[in-house]
């Protein structure tokens, strides 16, 4: 029998209500082995033992919890067994330091729920409804202790009726900082696209309502920023939508009024359901029924769809009155950080939206929808925000930086988050964005002052990206202390690491798009082998060039001619007829780069590998956003296909894995009429065999998976199982996204672990 262990922390009113009992009986049941103890964080589980149980025992603890046992954030992370042998409850550890960690905004509780509902309750309707077990948290602090006059809530002076809740020890609003009602909270108003009242309170909130079913676009104020609404079965609204935020493409989330109302939409698995129906309440990508009743612009060609449930008041009311999926997307601008004030938007946002449901409840500092799905059985965070965000990873006490050094990752260039390390914990902000625009800079250089300003730090090493261009470590030098360049994929690696508690020896598989390496090349398609000393680049993918940089980043066929002339070099011009045309003056223009060598620089990125197939075989010429090709090539694949393409391994290292006779194959097949399915199949299954070879040639049993080429589900999957399979230990992410908004938490944690690490070779 193959065991696992789970980690899980649990935080909320879980101390006091015989939650540990309840654990206790919960585990002997299932035979699983391991311990329960009250911390001063909360409550601390671990627990092993077969899958099927342990996964039971997940789903039952939420589902089963004690009645007045409330979960404000149930994290959990698999890792390598221990061998416990039963289960026991530990004492209490009132050791260390009792810290009050900053809880993410949590969504609406049962009870509030309840009573926004009820026509008796006198907060029936009131959309600002929040008790301690529910409500906003990080985005309305703004200081800590955690205390009304620290928060956005300090302008509202509490009723006599609030104020009793609020002193009332046996009240569920005992200490509830952002408690209020109809009578002394904040209120709704509905603007037009000018910023000028029209109505307020229930009357706001009844037009609006009226806005949408009349295929109008309302922007409005949400938790942590203004979203972006629209009747998600109005194709003609939806294609305004896209045309007014010039977003040509990009899959829109999707919120539905109910779990029988996503139901209708989507295929939804038991783990599934429990993301949906989770506190966190996060954006989920699920399988789309084919005859799902939404406008087909929603998400073009994608087989997918993110789909949310209402997660505040506000939302509960208005798709209660809807009754109907709506659009719940970002109220920003490409490129832009989301709007939070409420003038703010009307300046950014008034050729956008037809009006704004706004409120007087200030913003301190904003967040997106975070975006899960379930890969390999387990969920996978694809943005981390509301829900989930600054909740710390939790580092093992062994491999901690001994110096205790606080220290700022300030992340990457896109998907850029920054983090925080302080003692065994790294507090990992909001997902930020890509730092394209002044705004999204700006958001930037706010969250980097941010979390050292709310616990207090005082910085002693800041850690960055190599990439002297990027936008982040040119931020670096604003800091008197001393700077600790990372670079991109190894933090990356070092990511995983932190989140699987892993110390080496082991092999890392970092797959991107784009990295700048130590050879002045990018990379993106690298294998790393960790020990106690330093990494080593022992393989990557064989390099081709892009020509007009990034450029073809954006045009996958530049990216497949870049392939092709690595392969035919001059003979190249007599096989342009397998990429989708290009003009005869762009042609010329294209020749002379590959063949001077000028704006056209080398790469081992399998994120470009995924675009030159994607080009070749005429899936994607153009993308409209970032790893669209990738996405569509993975869309692609034929399910029951296990044959893979051919691939040349060197026996010198660094290895390098050359896809030339592959690419021949897949030209073979072209000709033969062979679909795009299986030869997206057959793609995708080689890759999978690429790491296992490298893996065999290491012989390291621990492999850690990251990049964002491991948001593909299917390459994940299939890499995970051919690793298995083959005797070694796959890790992949699961609490911190695998794309880039993971390097800021890397950048922080090879900086504590391995601070005269040295990096070996090239």
């Amino acid at each position: 029998m193959i065991r696992e262990r789970a980690r899980i922390i649990v935080r909320g009113a879980v101390q006091g209500v015989g939650f540990r009992p309840f654990v206790y009986r919960l585990a002997t049941e299932l035979q699983l082995d391991g311990w329960v103890s009250n911390t001063a964080q909360g409550v601390f589980i671990e627990i092993e033992g077969a899958h099927n149980p342990l996964n039971r025992f997940l789903l039952r603890l939420e589902k089963e919890k004690p009645p007045r046992a409330v979960l404000q954030s149930f994290e959990y992370s698999f890792l390598d067994p221990v061998n416990y042998r039963g289960f026991e409850i530990r004492e209490s550890e009132e050791s260390g330091e009792k810290t009050a960690l900053i809880l993410p905004d949590i969504a609406t509780c049962g009870d509030c729920l309840r009573e926004i509902l009820d026509p008796n309750d006198r907060r029936f309707g009131y959309p600002f409804t929040n008790c301690t077990n529910c409500g906003p948290r990080f985005t309305i602090i703004e200081a800590l202790p955690y205390d009304r006059a620290h928060t956005s809530m300090k302008g509202f002076m509490m009723c006599a009726e609030c104020e009793r809740e609020y002193h009332d020890p046996h009240d569920r609003r005992f200490h509830a900082q952002p408690n209020a009602c109809a009578r002394c909270g904040p209120q709704l108003e509905l603007w037009d696209s000018d910023g000028q009242s029209i109505a307020s309170k229930e009357e706001a909130l009844r037009q609006a309502v009226e806005s949408v079913r009349d295929g109008k676009v309302v922007g409005l104020k949400g938790l942590g920023g203004f979203q972006l609404i629209v009747d998600a079965a109005n194709e003609e609204s939806v294609v305004q939508l896209r045309q007014r935020k010039h977003r040509e493409e990009k899959p829109f989330a999707v919120m539905v009024p109910s779990l029988t109302a996503a139901g209708e939409l989507c295929h939804i698995s038991e783990l599934e359901e429990r993301l949906l129906l989770s506190p966190e309440a996060p954006i989920v990508l699920l399988e789309r029924k084919k005859d799902a009743r939404l406008a087909p612009s929603i998400a073009p060609g994608n087989p997918n769809l993110g789909l949310m449930l209402p997660y505040s008041p506000l939302h509960h009311l208005l798709m209660r009155s809807l009754g109907i999926p709506i659009v719940a997307t970002s109220g920003n601008l490409s490129d832009e950080p989301i709007c939070i004030h409420e003038h703010e938007a009307v300046d950014r946002l008034r050729e956008i939206t037809d009006a704004f449901l706004v409120n007087d409840r200030p913003i301190v500092r904003h967040m997106d929808d975070s975006i899960t799905r379930i890969v390999a059985g387990r969920e996978m965070v694809l943005r981390r925000a509301r829900g989930y965000a600054p909740l710390p990873i939790s580092l093992n006490s062994a491999i901690r930086n001994p110096k205790s050094e606080i220290i700022l990752g300030l992340g990457a260039h896109l998907k850029n988050t920054v983090a925080l390390g302080v003692g065994t914990n790294v507090f990992v902000s909001q997902h930020i964005g890509d730092l394209e625009t002044e705004q999204a800079y700006d958001a930037f250089v706010r969250s980097a002052a941010d979390l050292p300003r709310l616990y207090d730090a005082k910085i002693d090493i800041v850690a960055c990206d190599m990439h002297p261009d990027y936008l982040s470590t040119k931020h670096a030098a604003q800091f008197s202390v001393p700077i600790r360049p990372a670079q991109h994929h190894w933090a990356h690696i070092a990511a995983c690491m932190a989140e699987n508690d892993l110390a080496p020896p082991l092999l890392g598989v970092s797959w991107d798009g784009t990295g700048y390496g130590r050879d002045g090349t990018i990379w993106g398609g690298e294998f790393l082998s960790v020990d106690a000393s330093g990494f080593k680049r022992i393989a990557h993918l064989r390099q081709f060039r892009l020509p007009g940089g990034e450029t073809a980043v954006k045009e996958p066929r530049r990216s497949a001619l870049g392939l092709l002339y690595e392969i035919f070099g001059e003979q190249l011009w007599e096989h342009v007829d397998l990429v989708t045309a290009f003009a005869r003056a762009e042609l010329s223009l294209i020749r002379q780069m590959l063949e001077k060598r000028v704006n056209a620089p080398l790469t081992s990125s399998a994120g470009r590998l995924f675009d030159a197939v994607a080009g070749l075989i005429g899936l994607r010429s153009r993308a409209s956003f970032e790893g669209q090709a990738a996405m569509e090539l993975e869309f692609a694949v034929q399910p029951g296909v296990d044959s893979a393409y051919s691939f040349v391994l060197n026996d010198e290292v660094p290895f390098v894995l050359d896809w030339q006779p592959a690419i021949a194959e897949i030209i073979a097949d072209l000709r033969r009429g062979q679909t795009r399915a299986t030869i997206s199949a057959k793609f995708h299954n080689m890759l999978a065999e690429m790491i296992v070879a490298v893996a065999r040639k290491t012989a390291e049993q621990k492999v850690v998976l990251s990049g964002g080429c491991f948001q593909n589900r299917y390459l994940t999957e299939r890499a995970i199982h051919r690793l298995a399979a083959e005797g070694f230990r796959p890790y992949w992410h699961q609490r911190i996204p695998p794309n880039d908004g993971g390097i800021s938490l890397g950048q922080v944690f090879a900086t504590m672990m391995f601070e005269d690490f040295q990096v070996a070779g090239n």
